[in-house]
């Protein structure tokens, strides 16, 4: 690697105040110690207390919808909002190869099955106008139900999910949702802070899903939760999360097979505390991705993701594409030992080997970028 990239990463460690910068670490102070100091204090710290409602109220008002339900993590929350969507055993579910394993595994957990689709180069999600094209050769609507002809499995539902934290084409996946009889359940992990022409992402779909692992933009530790505006859906949802267990002062009685899914009330604590920050965090956000606009003018062969224009992303990972003059291992290798951690993009699902038989379209868009995209250090301390 040339002059330019070690002035680069010299620069960037410079940023940061550090010799070694993670991808992405969390923000906390004194308000989170206050919140967790709370529960271990008055004992509440499992799978019940008041902060676990307090942070379903919260983050339910900050994006928008009538009810936000807690759960262990981010996966939990798509598996549930799939099932409650409708999702069942065989059903194929269209969804991009070009996203965390847990989109597919997910799917898996309903015992459906994955239908890999491309992206977009301007979103990095879901491609509205090439999976309208596909659904049109592959796919037929039999009794308002749309069907997959060279299987002849239904296909249910549709996952767009909004990679980095870039809200995909919305109005025309809803539209083609709608014009095919699609369940759309957004995957929001990346994506709180978000906004679609005005409108949060993770209300646009019957149910979505949503993360707060550590390394997202605001944390509970591990968690996640299900957003809808259904309010029966979402007790439905509460219900089958908390075991489905039916409400009693003593008896244990389950009516049909639950999950272990709560969230615990001392990562509820954290969330709340986290969730306060928001405003701040989306700030910051902003004015990191200004200064690697200017830290990454002098590099040949590379630009800065931008957010769309219909997209007020939350910049969650700071995304740079290289053009064919740059070999990326080479990129990622020099950018870790010279102190700036860095991540390839996933690989796409559709390759890895439990996934290679699930039916797919064309993914042209996805194999480019799986090779040109980089993720920098992206935190906002």
């Amino acid at each position: 690697m040339n002059e330019q990239w070690i002035q680069f990463a010299e620069r960037v460690k410079e940023m940061y105040g550090k010799d070694f910068i993670p991808l992405h670490e969390p923000t906390f102070n004194k308000k989170e110690v206050e919140y967790i100091t709370d529960c271990v204090e008055t004992g509440w710290v499992s799978s019940v207390g008041a902060y676990v409602t307090r942070f379903e109220e919260d983050l339910a008002k900050f994006v928008g919808v009538k009810r936000a339900v807690a759960v262990v993590n981010g996966t939990a929350a798509l598996h549930i909002a799939l099932k409650v969507a409708g999702v069942e055993a065989n059903d194929e579910v269209l969804m991009p190869s070009l996203t965390f394993i847990a989109t597919a595994n997910a799917v898996s957990y309903c015992q459906a099955v994955p239908h890999f689709i491309d992206v977009h180069e301007e979103t990095l999600g879901v491609d509205p106008f090439k999976l309208a094209v596909y659904l049109q050769e592959i796919a037929e609507v039999r009794n308002g139900e749309l069907f997959n002809k060279q299987t002849n499995r239904r296909i249910k539902a549709l996952i767009p999910m909004h990679t980095f934290g870039h809200a995909v084409h919305l109005d025309e996946l809803v539209a083609l949702a709608k014009k095919y009889h699609l369940v759309l359940v957004e995957d929001a992990a990346e994506s709180l802070g978000t906004y679609y022409k005005g409108k949060h992402t993770g209300t646009f779909g019957k149910v979505n899903a949503m993360s707060f692992n550590g390394n997202k933009i605001i944390t509970t530790g591990g968690g996640g939760a299900i957003l809808t505006d259904d309010i029966a859906l979402a007790e439905y949802a509460k219900h089958l999360t908390t075991t489905a267990k039916v409400p009693h002062k003593w008896e244990y009685v389950h009516d049909e097979i639950g999950y272990n899914y709560r969230m615990p009330n001392i990562n509820a604590a954290l969330g709340c505390a986290q969730l306060e920050k928001m405003d701040e965090f989306l700030i910051q956000k902003k004015q990191l991705t200004s200064k690697y606009d200017e830290l990454l003018k002098g590099l040949n062969g590379v630009k800065l993701f931008k957010q769309p224009t219909h997209s007020d992303s939350n910049y969650w990972l700071q995304t740079i594409i290289l053009d064919e003059t740059l070999d990326r291992d080479e990129v990622l290798a020099f950018l870790n030992e010279h102190g700036v951690m860095s991540r390839p993009i996933w690989q796409p699902i559709h390759k890895l080997q439990m996934y290679k038989k699930c039916p797919k379209a064309n993914l042209q868009n996805t194999t480019v970028l799986e090779q040109t995209i980089i993720n920098i250090a992206s935190s906002v301390s």
